[in-house]
C-alpha cells in the first residue's frame, strides 16, 4: 500500500539559464536563497539516503534468516531516516503482505518517523517455500528477530506495530524480546484467539442478516469456500461492515493487492478457512494471562465496528505495566483506512510522547 520524461533539457539551455539567474540576482535574494538552503539542509536528513547502505535500492533490503529448514530470504523496506524513532510494520493475515500499510505512505514522513515493511517469510515479496512445518508461531517470533538485528533496531529506537495476525506476532515477541523494544503497538487485534471466537459468536453473527448467515455456514459445512457464493455473501454483509467500511468498488489499491498477493496456504494453516472466526492452528491461541509481563510502553488499537470487541482491546491496554488504548470510533479492522482521522493521530502522538519521554 509512475510518472514520464516530459522534456529533456539540453545542457547550454541550463548553463545560460543559470547565469542569466545568477546575473539579475540581487543582494539581498542571494541572503534569502542562503537561509532557504540552509534551512531545507536543516529538515532535509528524514530524506537524506546518501550515507544508507541500501540508497540504491530505494531503501529495499532483503535480509536472509535461518530456519529448522535451511536459509531463506525476506523482503524488507526502510523509508526515511529516524536514528530515534523506527517502526517495524508486521502485516496481517498471516500470509498477507505489506501493501496494505502503503497507507501509512500518506501520514508517517511528516512526522518523521522511519518504518519499515517487511514480508513474513511465505509472504508475496519474500522466499515462499513449501514447508508446513515452517509455518509455526514460535518460528516467525525468531525470524522477527533476526530481521531486527539486520535492521540495526535496538532499544533506543524501535518501535513494532503488528496489525490482526501481527499484532499476535508483536505479543509474542514482546514477551520474549522487550530488552530490544523501545514501544509496542498492537493493533485491530486481542489477546486471546477463544475471546475473538466468542465475540464473533455472541455478537457479529446475531447482527447478521441470519437468512445469509445460513447460507454462509451450510458452505462451511460443505467445505465450499472456493464457492464464489460464499464471498458473495460475505463482502457486504460482513466485510464492507467489519474489515473495511468502504464498498469493495472502492477498496484502495493497496488493499486489493495485498488480498490478492494473501498466501492460501500460510492462512488457511493459521487460521482457518472460515472468515467467521479462527480455527487453524491459532485457535487455542491466548496471552491474556500474560500481558502483565509486558513493561516497556504498549498502544493498543481497535475499531469500533471491528471484526473483534472493541471494549476488549481497550482493556488490554490496562493489563500491560504502561499501557495507553486508541478506539477509532469509526473504524473496523482496517481502521488506518476507514478511521485513518483518528488511527496515525492516535499512533503518532503515541510514538512521540515515548520518544520525548512523556509517556
Amino acid at each position: 500500500m509512475r510518472s514520464s520524461l516530459s522534456a529533456v533539457l539540453s545542457v547550454s539551455f541550463v548553463a545560460l539559464t543559470s547565469l542569466a539567474l545568477q546575473a539579475c540576482q540581487r543582494p539581498d535574494s542571494a541572503a534569502s536563497a542562503t537561509v532557504v538552503a540552509a534551512s531545507s539542509n536543516a529538515t532535509s536528513t528524514y530524506l537524506d539516503s546518501s550515507q544508507r547502505d541500501d540508497r540504491l535500492s530505494g531503501g529495499v533490503k532483503i535480509i536472509k534468516i535461518t530456519t529448522p529448514k535451511g536459509e531463506f530470504k525476506v523482503w524488507t523496506k526502510r523509508v526515511g531516516n529516524n536514528p530515534k524513532i523506527k517502526l517495524l510494520l508486521l502485516h496481517g493475515g498471516p500470509g498477507m503482505t505489506h501493501e496494505y500499510f502503503e497507507v501509512f505512505d500518506s501520514y508517517l514522513p511528516k512526522a518523521e518517523v522511519e518504518y519499515y515493511y517487511y514480508d513474513q517469510l511465505g509472504s508475496h515479496f519474500s522466499d515462499q517455500p513449501q514447508d508446513p512445518s515452517l509455518i509455526d508461531l514460535p518460528r516467525y517470533v525468531e525470524e522477527v528477530e533476526q530481521v531486527r538485528k539486520a535492521l540495526g533496531l535496538d532499544a533506543s529506537n524501535f518501535y513494532l506495530l503488528g496489525h490482526s495476525w501481527g499484532g499476535i506476532l508483536a505479543m509474542e515477541y514482546a514477551l520474549k524480546y522487550q530488552q530490544n523494544l523501545k514501544g509496542l503497538i498492537i493493533s485491530n487485534m486481542v489477546d486471546s484467539i477463544p475471546a475473538y471466537n466468542d465475540y464473533a459468536k455472541k455478537v457479529l453473527m446475531p447482527a447478521m442478516d441470519q437468512a445469509v448467515l445460513k447460507e454462509a455456514q451450510a458452505l462451511e459445512t460443505a467445505g465450499k469456500y472456493e464457492d464464489p457464493r460464499y464471498m458473495e455473501l460475505l463482502i457486504p454483509h460482513h466485510y464492507e461492515k467489519h474489515v473495511l467500511r468502504m464498498p469493495q468498488a472502492s477498496w484502495p489499491d493497496p488493499v486489493n493487492r495485498s488480498f490478492k498477493h494473501v498466501n492460501p496456504a500460510i492462512y488457511v494453516s493459521m487460521q482457518g478457512p472460515s472468515e467467521l472466526g479462527a480455527s487453524g492452528k491459532l485457535i487455542n491461541w491466548d496471552r491474556s494471562a500474560d500481558l502483565s509481563k509486558i513493561t516497556v510502553p504498549t498502544l493498543t488499537i481497535g475499531g469500533q465496528h471491528d471484526t473483534m470487541d472493541p471494549a476488549y482491546m481497550a482493556a488490554m491496554a490496562s493489563k500491560v505495566k504502561r499501557g495507553r488504548s486508541l478506539t477509532c470510533p469509526n473504524g473496523s479492522h482496517m481502521s488506518m483506512y476507514d478511521d485513518s482521522e483518528h488511527y496515525f493521530p492516535g499512533l503518532v502522538q503515541f510514538i512521540q510522547d515515548v520518544d520525548s519521554a512523556k509517556f
